[in-house]
C-alpha cells in the first residue's frame, strides 16, 4: 500500500519487555499491507548513563570521541528490536547510519542531515522486510561518524521519510500528542487532533517538548506528513500535523508554551553607532550560539550609548560571557548581565494572522496576575513575554483560560514534558 517510517523514542525501548510491544506495534503497521521502515533512540537513559561514563574517564573529552561513544546506544537498540521482530516470524533488518548512507556535514555533536542514500532501503522493502534504523548519528563524507544533537532521532526519521517519499511519518512517544499546553500545569489542556507545520515549529521552539524543531523544519520543507502518537496506545491517531492550507482554522490560538531553559544578556551602555551589534552577534554565530529575542533601547542623548539584550539557552550562559568578554572590553561597556531567572510564555496559532486584539488580550491578562513582562517578541503566528520564571505556569494557566483552550476533561499524563 504505502511507506511509513516510525520512530521510538527511548521511553519506549526502555525495556525487553517495551521492546517487544514496539516489535508488536510495527508488525501491525506491517500487517495493513504497508512497507515500514523503524527508526529507534537508545534504551531509556542509555545516553546520560554514557555522558556520565565519559566524565569519569575525562573532564573534557574530544566530540569525535563522544559521538564515537554515544553512537553505539542506538545500535544495541536496533539489534534487539530486530531480534524481537524476527522472533515474532517477520522479515527484518537492522542498520546504522553507515550502512543506509545518513550523510552529514563534518561537524560533531550536533550535525546536520545533507542526503539520506535510500538504495539499500528501498532493496529491502523490496525484499519485503522490516528496516530497523539507528536514530541520533550520520556519518560524514569521508566516513567519521556524527551525532545529530538533541532530537537527532525525530530529525533522522524525518529526513529519512522525506528522501524515501514515506506517505506518512509516525512519531510515537510516551504523551498521547500535542496538547494545548503542558497537562501537567493546566489539567484540562486539549489534546489537539491537527497543527499546521508553523504552530508545531513555533511549539517546539517555545518549550514544548513533544518534537525537535529540526524535525518539523525537515518535515515542511518536504510536506511529510507527520503524527505525534503514544507507543501505549496503539490505536490513538495522536496529532496530525501538515501544511496550514490543509487545516480548518476555528481558534485564533492554538496552544500556549513555556520555556524555562532561557537566559537574559544584557550587554550595558555600549556606543550608540553602526557595527556595534553586529559585532556582539557575528562573534555569537561564529561560535554555533543560537540567540532568540532580541532587543536594543533606545540611544541615551547624555553619553550617546544603548543596551543591548537578548535570550540564550541556559546551557549556553557561560561560553556566551567567554566570547562577549573581550567584546565588551573594546566596545567599553559597563558591564554584562546575566538573569537566568527568567521564562519566555507564548501563545501560538496560524489563526491570529489579521486578528486584532489578541496582544492585547495576552498583556491585559498577564498584567490583570500582576505579572511583569520583560521582552516582547512576535511574528504572524507568535506572540513571546520574557517573565520572571516562578511566574511562568500562572502565566500559562491565565493564558490558556483567557483563550479558552480547556477541553474540560483532565488529561493523563506519563511522558517528559518540560519542567519549571
Amino acid at each position: 500500500m504505502g511507506i511509513i517510517v516510525q520512530k521510538y523514542g527511548g521511553t519506549s525501548v526502555a525495556t525487553a519487555e517495551k521492546i517487544k510491544n514496539v516489535a508488536q506495534s510495527v508488525i501491525r503497521e506491517k500487517n495493513k499491507g504497508n512497507s515500514v521502515i523503524v527508526v529507534v533512540s537508545a534504551m531509556g537513559h542509555t545516553t546520560d548513563y554514557l555522558v556520565k561514563l565519559a566524565s569519569e574517564i575525562s573532564p573534557s573529552p574530544s566530540n569525535r570521541e563522544m559521538d564515537m561513544l554515544l553512537s553505539t546506544g542506538e545500535q544495541v537498540s536496533i539489534a534487539l528490536l530486530t531480534m524481537a521482530i524476527q522472533a515474532a516470524g517477520h522479515q527484518a533488518v537492522s542498520m546504522n547510519a553507515m550502512q543506509v548512507g545518513i550523510i552529514t556535514e563534518n561537524v560533531h555533536s550536533k550535525a546536520r542531515i545533507l542526503d539520506v542514500k535510500t538504495e539499500k532501503l528501498l532493496q529491502n522493502l523490496n525484499d519485503g522486510k522490516i528496516i530497523v534504523v539507528a536514530g541520533f548519528q550520520g556519518v560524514t563524507p569521508a566516513g567519521e561518524i556524527t551525532t545529530l544533537g538533541r532530537g537527532g532521532s525525530d530529525t533522522s526519521a524525518v529526513a529519512i521519510a522525506a528522501a524515501i517519499k514515506a506517505d506518512r511519518c509516525d512519531i510515537y512517544t510516551d504523551v498521547e500528542g500535542v496538547y494545548t499546553t503542558d497537562p501537567r500545569i493546566v489539567p484540562n489542556a486539549s489534546k489537539l487532533e491537527q497543527v499546521s507545520y508553523d504552530e508545531m515549529l513555533e511549539l517546539a521552539y517555545l518549550g514544548a517538548n513533544v518534537l525537535h524543531p529540526r524535525a518539523v523544519e525537515t518535515a515542511k520543507q518536504f510536506n511529510v506528513p507527520l503524527r505525534v502518537r503514544s507507543t501505549f496506545k496503539p490505536d490513538d491517531l495522536g496529532t496530525l500535523i501538515l501544511g496550514v492550507k490543509n487545516m480548518e482554522i476555528y481558534k485564533p490560538v492554538t496552544g500556549v508554551a513555556a520555556d524555562s531553559s532561557q537566559a537574559r544578556i544584557v550587554v550595558c551602555d555600549v556606543p550608540d553607532k553602526p557595527g556595534v551589534s553586529a559585532k556582539i552577534f557575528s562573534a555569537l554565530a561564529a561560535k554555533n550560539i543560537s540567540v532568540d529575542m532580541i532587543i536594543q533601547s533606545y540611544a541615551r542623548q547624555s553619553n550617546n550609548t544603548n543596551d543591548v539584550a537578548f535570550t540564550v539557552s541556559s546551557d549556553d550562559v557561560e561560553k556566551v560571557l567567554e566570547i562577549l568578554e573581550p567584546i565588551a572590553k573594546e566596545l567599553q561597556a559597563s558591564n554584562v548581565h546575566v538573569n537566568d531567572n527568567i521564562a519566555k510564555v507564548s501563545i501560538v496559532g496560524a489563526g491570529m494572522v489579521d486578528r486584532p486584539g489578541i496582544a492585547a488580550d495576552m498583556f491585559k491578562s498577564l498584567a490583570d496576575a500582576g505579572i511583569n513582562i520583560k521582552m516582547i517578541s512576535t511574528s504572524e503566528i507568535k506572540i513571546s513575554c520574557l517573565v520572571d520564571k516562578q511566574n511562568a505556569k500562572e502565566a500559562v494557566k491565565r493564558l490558556h483560560e483567557v483563550f479558552e483552550l480547556g477541553c474540560g476533561e483532565i488529561a493523563e499524563v506519563k511522558g517528559d514534558l518540560p519542567n519549571f
